[in-house]
């Protein structure tokens, strides 16, 4: 009898630090896990390793996490991966254009690694058609936040 396959992740992070932290905590919840720490060597990590989900940064060189999103799209059109992005990107208009690009997830760093654990575990167990809705419900949002913040109202105190 066979142990049911562990998931794949891969985890796209330049920091040495946060890769590592990550990937022991996945891989300690059970995930099959391997890091790289840049855009070309994700590229090719998605193409070999074959991951079922990405934990995605956004600015490392030579490739971004941005150029890996758009690879994804021109790439993948007919199986999208699910991309967690984790960014110090805080901008609403950076996260908004995450989630254009196909991010199912943006979350700020500094954040907690069972956090990241948790919308793995999550993500991994939707389908595809409630990945799509949650996808769409993040851009809704994102798009009345922004509506919200360019509308100038004299009383109204927007956080």
């Amino acid at each position: 009898m066979h142990a049911p396959a562990k998931a794949k992740i891969l985890v796209v992070e330049d920091e040495p630090s946060i890769q590592q932290v990550l990937c022991f905590f996945l891989n300690h919840n059970g995930f099959e896990v391997l890091g790289v720490s840049n855009g070309q060597d994700a590229i090719r990590a998605i193409v070999e390793f074959d991951p079922q989900l990405i934990i995605l940064d956004l600015i490392m060189r030579p490739i971004s996490g941005w150029d890996v999103l758009t690879w994804l799209r021109a790439n993948r059109p007919s199986s999208p991966l699910p991309v967690i992005v984790l960014s110090a990107l805080v901008n609403l208009k950076e996260q908004m254009h995450g989630f254009e690009e196909g991010a199912l997830e943006y979350i700020t760093k500094p954040t907690q690694p069972s956090a990241i654990v948790e919308r793995v575990r999550v993500i991994l167990a939707m389908s595809v058609e409630q990945r799509n809705l949650l996808q769409h419900k993040r851009l809704d949002d994102q798009r009345r936040i922004l509506a919200r913040l360019s509308r100038k109202q004299r009383d109204e105190f927007v956080y």
